[in-house]
């Protein structure tokens, strides 16, 4: 049998033989685990290509001081498991409560050792098809109609290993160190392998090129026995807690910003690192100079015969020589394995380390490969958490349900509730979903209206980039309207230039919760879909184009959106406002005397009064109703008569002999109050 598996997934192309799989993945990360595991669950067919002898081989090297700036939140006071993912930002998605990060590390800061076990567990209980110390060194496309995509994806490893399949999603994340040349760079240690001992560095002056967190957790690692520490970048310093991203400056790594403003030597400089160059004395000192001092100039000659800027300026910031020159510019991705027919180009700009591609996470210039994981950051970078795996977790999720819809028919996930359910389907997302809450402005909730807005379909965690597509992206139709649920900070709220701690930074009243600036709730309403062009044009910074209404929850201190009058009521009446009906919930009572004094029962009463179905009164419940206000307290029916108290005959009798109720309770119960 294993034979005959064997040969039927072995085919040949060009004389050379090669094996067969519907969805190949390049890389065991978290991202290509993750995506593994939807795969699997699904029960297609699938392998997962990695060229080290384990998963995760990143974080078996990096970060190189192996402290981790993932939270790890073990404790919340509660017991929501979804919830609780918004605090845990290691953790992969599985159905294996084995496999949740707290069960790996006590740290709320983790060694990165701790993140190699995980994904070794991880691909080893879920049993994922993981073939190790297998790298892929050349990718290139066969053309046939009968692909899936119009093409085959062609693969080569490093043993000349040939490997076919229908659709390709790139999980290798952005590991080739970025290097800047310039004069002098051959003396410049790389963050890769640069001494992690502080000892190395005792009594020595080092001067860093970068900004981001490698930089800074170097300088961590020896601010206390260096004579000082010098950084140059050529943008500011942006901090985290200013920005709302979280791959900027983390305030674990930042002592270095302390001496610097506390004035302990150490210090940041801003400079392009392209017009630098690097001079070498004859005691082994690095002398900072400018790339144009040494245009025309003989460097053999030494540096004597050289200018340097303190020559003509002798306050110049940098003139003390330093004994080491390191860089931690970070990452980007490896575009050298692919072949030209598969037009994989860098991004423009800050994301040129990124490939291009959609908003819907494809390859802008191939059919059927998609790109996962850190490398997929270019959609929300700097915006958004799809760099990391607290965010690409859902994002992977999102790529498996689009090709789920695509290439076997399986619509997206949904459920379809009646429309009394909306207010608290809407509160019971916001308040617990991880998804929403960390790819906020990226991944939205769509509820899809039905026909007189009787009922409504939910679908959860759509990337919004691709909104205009939805029906053909997820199966499922969308002619009555609909609404976005979608998680965003204030609009000028978040930059490295902002003072986040400011007075009033907050607001609490419902009124004014479009001012919001922390992260709340944003409900979209339209009554179409919109199309590409009004994505394309919608206005700048805003995740999607101007809706026909929008809701703002007011931001919460707690992030806990149920306050019956700052949050839920509001929410309420904008949603019965857009759809022209009411969504309160009724006492039978109160639904017995609209059926008396109204063309048209609220939905709650046709749903379930005149079904026989609702709240029906007790003894106990009316008593609750009446001390809530939300019922007259009518004088108790005195079956004092011969007919029991359960007679129908009876009762009838004594509600014609009752002349008790006047015309303002009947209207007070018309206008009762909220359920």
């Amino acid at each position: 049998l294993g034979l005959a598996l064997y040969t039927g997934s072995l085919r040949v192309v060009s004389g050379a033989a090669f094996l067969y799989h519907d969805y190949c993945i390049i890389g065991a990360g978290p991202s290509g685990l993750q995506a593994a595991y939807f795969l699997q669950q699904a029960g297609r067919d699938y392998v997962v290509f990695e060229r080290s002898h384990a998963p995760g081989s990143f974080f078996a090297l990096y970060p190189r001081h192996r402290k981790l700036i993932s939270i790890n939140k073990r404790y919340t006071g509660k017991s929501n498991s979804e919830f609780n993912l918004r605090h845990d930002w290691n953790s992969l998605l599985s159905h294996d409560r084995r496999l949740l990060f707290r069960r790996y590390s006590r740290d709320f800061f983790p060694d990165a050792d701790a993140m190699v076990r995980y994904l070794e567990d991880f691909a080893a209980l879920l049993k994922l098809r993981v073939q190790y110390n297998t790298a892929i060194v050349h990718v290139t496309l066969e053309r046939n109609a009968q692909a899936w995509n119009g093409h085959y994806f062609l693969l080569t490893d490093q043993d000349r290993q040939n490997y076919k399949c229908s659709s390709l999603l790139v999980a290798t994340g952005t590991w080739v160190p970025n290097v800047v040349n310039f004069p002098g760079s051959e003396y410049v240690e790389g963050y890769e392998t640069v001494s992690i001992s502080p000892e190395d560095f005792a009594g020595q002056t080092v001067l860093i090129l970068g900004r981001g967190n490698s930089a800074f957790e170097t300088a961590e690692n020896i601010l206390g026995v260096t004579n000082f520490i010098h950084m140059v970048s050529r943008s500011r310093v942006r901090l985290s807690w200013a920005t709302h991203y979280v791959g900027d400056l983390r305030a674990i790594n930042n002592g270095l910003l302390d001496t610097y403003q506390l004035k302990s030597l150490d210090g940041l400089l801003e400079g392009d690192l392209e017009d630098l160059a690097i001079l070498k004395d004859k005691k082994g000192k690095l002398h900072i100079t400018l790339r144009f001092y040494l245009e025309n100039r003989n460097t053999s000659a030494g540096i004597d015969s050289i200018t340097l800027p303190q020559d003509e300026l002798d306050n110049f910031a940098t003139r003390a020589p330093y004994d080491r020159v390191i860089r931690c510019l970070g990452w980007k991705f490896d575009f050298s394995i692919y072949n030209r027919s598969l037009r994989m180009m860098p991004g423009k700009g800050n994301k040129k380390k990124y490939p291009q591609i959609k908003p819907s996470y494809e390859s802008r210039g191939t059919r059927g490969l998609f790109v996962l994981g850190t490398a997929s950051h270019s959609v929300d970078f700097r915006k958004s958490a799809g760099g990391f795996i607290h965010g690409f977790r859902y994002t992977t999720r999102a790529v498996h349900r689009l090709l789920e819809n695509r290439h076997h028919g399986v619509p997206w996930p949904s459920t379809v509730y009646p429309i009394t359910q909306l207010t608290n389907s809407i509160i019971k997302r916001v308040n617990e979903a991880s998804g929403l809450y960390q790819m906020f402005s990226v991944l939205a909730d769509i509820i899809l209206l039905r026909e007189n807005a009787t009922a409504f379909e939910y679908l959860e965690e759509y990337p919004v980039g691709v909104l205009a597509e939805l029906e053909t992206q997820t199966g499922r139709k969308a002619p009555n309207g609909l609404f976005l649920v979608i998680m965003e900070y204030g609009r000028n709220f978040s930059g490295a230039d902002k003072d986040v701690f400011y007075y009033n930074r907050a607001v609490g009243e419902a009124q004014h919760a479009w001012q919001s600036n922390f992260l709340h709730p944003v409900i979209y309403y339209y009554k179409r879909l919109p199309t590409e062009r009004e994505m394309r044009l919608r206005p700048p910074d805003w995740p999607l184009p101007r809706p026909d209404a929008v809701h703002h929850i007011v931001e919460d201190f707690l992030t806990d959106w149920t306050a019956p009058n700052a949050h839920i009521l509001p929410l309420r009446r904008f949603l019965e406002n857009c759809l022209s009906t009411d969504l309160r919930n009724f006492f039978a009572e109160s639904c017995f005397l609209f059926a008396f004094t109204r063309q048209k029962l609220p939905p709650f009463c046709q749903h379930g009064y005149v079904r026989m179905q609702g709240l029906v009164g007790s003894e106990g419940l009316r008593h609750h109703a009446v001390d809530a206000g939300l019922l007259e307290d009518y004088t108790p029916i005195d079956f004092s008569g011969d007919s029991p108290p359960d007679s129908h005959e009876g009762s009838q009798d004594q509600l014609l002999r009752d002349h008790t109720i006047p015309v303002r309770p009947l209207q007070h119960l018309v206008n009762t109050k909220d359920e």
